[in-house]
C-alpha cells in the first residue's frame, strides 16, 4: 500500500476500552498513518512504531475531552462513545466503532437518542445486560472496515 500524507490524517483512539489496539496499529502501519492512543493513567499502554500514547487523568471524560480538543478535520476517530463520535463528525472527522460500525450523520441521531433512553432507564433502576461479548468476527470486521476507510482516504474519495 502507498502512504497517506501523515500531515493530513491521524488515527486517534479512545483507548481505555479499545479491544482492537493491535489491529489499529498494524493497519495504520500498512498505510503509513500515525496513531495516537489516548488513555487514562489507570491503563498501562506503550507506544510502538507509528503509535504514540497520550495519558490523561483518570476522571470520567478526560480521554474524550482530550480527543475532542486535538482532532482535526480528516482524522479518523475510533471510539465506542456515541457522544465523542458525534463531536468527531461535527469537526469533519471520520468515526468508527471498535466493531467496525461507521458513525455518520444518518445514524448518529438514532444512536444518541438510544443512549439517552438507556440512561433514563438506568436512572429508574432498570439495567440492561450490557454489550454483547467482543468476538473474533467483530475484530475482523473492524480491521476490514478500517482498511477500507484508509484505502478510500488514500484515493481521496470520501466514504
Amino acid at each position: 500500500m502507498g502512504s497517506l500524507d501523515a500531515r493530513e490524517i491521524t488515527i486517534v483512539v479512545d483507548a481505555d476500552a479499545c479491544p482492537v489496539k493491535r489491529e489499529t496499529a498494524d493497519t495504520a502501519r500498512t498505510f503509513g498513518v500515525p496513531v495516537i492512543m489516548v488513555s487514562s493513567y489507570a491503563h498501562e499502554l506503550r507506544g510502538g512504531e507509528g503509535v504514540a500514547v497520550v495519558h490523561v487523568d483518570n476522571s470520567d471524560q478526560s480521554a474524550d475531552l482530550y480527543i475532542a480538543n486535538h482532532i482535526k478535520s480528516g482524522d479518523v476517530v475510533l471510539t465506542g462513545d456515541y457522544g465523542l463520535a458525534a463531536l468527531a463528525l461535527a469537526k469533519g472527522c471520520h468515526a468508527l466503532s471498535f466493531r467496525g460500525q461507521t458513525y455518520d450523520e444518518t445514524n448518529m441521531d438514532m444512536m444518541l437518542e438510544g443512549r439517552h433512553a438507556r440512561a433514563k432507564e438506568r436512572r429508574r433502576g432498570r439495567y440492561s445486560k450490557g454489550p454483547k461479548p467482543f468476538t473474533a468476527e467483530d475484530r475482523n470486521t473492524f480491521q476490514h472496515k478500517l482498511t477500507k476507510l484508509l484505502k478510500l482516504l488514500q484515493e481521496n474519495v470520501q466514504p
